[in-house]
């Protein structure tokens, strides 16, 4: 074989290389990054456990409710944008991060609720079974943990390659889900609908972007011109 050919084939096989090393390094920053609010949360909330000062606010139960609740519904509405951003910026490689946020998702959701749990309701179940019968936030709220719980647990490829088509139809009630998120901060707010608002255009526009897609040629053709004339 001519030596330029060789050398043709070590400098791809080099580049290949250092494309996936950087990948596996963005993939990793993306993680600590996602970790990174929880990580603070832990850390003040230790603190706190052992008598130091840290910036709770004056009810920090609430705050810490508060925090989780908003971390959980902006990674949930995340996920959900995961594929029409991959489509508009004609961008495959977004999709490898799909899983990690809406596990993240999933993960500060159940924190919300562990909070809510021990520091509100001091571990009290009977509680718990009364706030989700008479409040209905709550209810939509734990209703919305409820359906999250079999799409984490059905996220990892073994799950897809076991379930097949199926796992497509279970995993589309995530629609579901970000609708009920969006209804449950509607119903805590007191004073000011701006998350609300927020919160229900994203899950609007992409549940929209979905369905017309699905049926308008243009729409599926068009991407925004920002990574070249690649195809979807």
């Amino acid at each position: 074989m001519p030596a330029w050919i060789c050398a043709g084939s070590i400098e791809d096989s080099h580049a290949v290389s250092l494309l996936m090393s950087l990948r596996s390094w963005v993939k990793l920053g993306v993680f600590l990054l996602s970790f990174y609010p929880a990580g603070v949360m832990f850390y003040k909330v230790w603190r706190a456990y052992l008598g130091l000062p840290v910036d709770l606010g004056p009810d920090p139960p609430q705050t810490l409710a508060l925090e989780t609740g908003e971390w959980a519904i902006r990674f949930l509405v995340g996920s959900l944008w995961i594929t029409p951003l991959r489509y508009l910026l004609a961008a495959p490689v977004i999709w490898q991060y799909r899983r990690m946020i809406g596990l993240y998702a999933l993960f500060y959701t159940v924190l919300h609720f562990l909070v809510f749990l021990f520091f509100i309701l001091q571990l009290s179940f009977a509680d718990l079974g009364r706030e989700i019968v008479e409040r209905p936030y709550i209810t939509i709220g734990f209703l919305a943990l409820v359906f999250m719980i079999p799409l984490g647990l059905t996220s990892f490829q073994a799950a897809q390659r076991k379930m097949g088509r199926s796992w497509k139809k279970l995993h589309r009630i995530v629609y579901v889900i970000n609708v009920l998120a969006v209804l449950h901060v509607v119903w805590i707010v007191r004073s000011s609908y701006g998350d609300a608002v927020l919160y229900g255009s994203l899950v609007t526009f992409a549940l929209l972007y979905r369905l017309l897609r699905s049926r308008v040629e243009g729409v599926r053709k068009f991407h925004l011109p920002l990574w070249g004339n690649k195809k979807n």
